[in-house]
């Protein structure tokens, strides 16, 4: 479990295939790893991975065949700049929403403009999402926890802060680009109460 607090900007140092799956060696220059063990999971751009290997400035990670089908890691190569969160723990402070790491599908970047001092972005998510995202709720956009500004037909809106610009990688974002989205976990629970408070027909 997370909360969509990116704690660093990690770098992929090295990709490579390891028995039909990719391993994925991360640099990080600020993330306290001192607190991880081997088995944690981290969020790496919005993706819950477990860690593998482990040294003070670097960890790595396998990444399924499943999990490549899913997210935008697929398009990941050495260089690329990926949000850091580890996971929560007892105790820490929970400033964004609770988010999973499971993430629901790859949205589109329909527009970026700005906005006063912030961003404002138009994201387009995958039409089996669209009745997930509610005006003022919550969504974790490559693992940035977000509140929704505006929902306008098959899209939505959210603005970047200066600061959330700064310290995570969607400050670099244009139209066009790919981003991993969650959905809020309560509209799934929601989602699945109603179904199953429904009255079933008699067969």
């Amino acid at each position: 479990m997370f909360t969509g607090i990116v704690q660093d900007v990690g770098t992929i140092l090295e990709r490579r295939q390891v028995g039909g799956d990719v391993r994925l060696r991360i640099g990080s220059r600020a993330l306290d790893l001192t607190r991880a063990a081997l088995g944690d999971s981290i969020s790496v751009q919005g993706v819950c991975l477990t860690v593998m290997q482990l040294q003070p400035f670097e960890f790595s990670v396998d990444v399924s065949q499943e999990t490549l089908s899913l997210t935008t890691i697929d398009t990941w190569t050495q260089g690329t700049q990926v949000n850091l969160e580890p996971a929560l723990r007892v105790g820490d402070a929970l400033g964004g929403h609770f988010v999973s790491g499971h993430i629901d599908g790859v949205a589109k970047i329909l527009s970026v403009h700005g906005d006063a001092r912030s961003m404002r972005i138009e994201v387009a998510p995958p039409a089996a999402l669209r009745p997930y995202v509610a005006r003022k709720g919550s969504v974790a956009l490559d693992g940035v926890s977000l509140t929704v500004n505006a929902v306008s037909g098959d899209s939505f809106g959210v603005n970047l802060i200066p600061h959330t610009q700064a310290v995570t990688t969607l400050g670099t974002l244009r139209a066009g680009a790919s981003v991993n989205l969650e959905i809020d976990p309560i509209a799934r629970y929601i989602e699945h109460w109603v179904q199953g408070a429904a009255p079933r027909e008699k067969g």
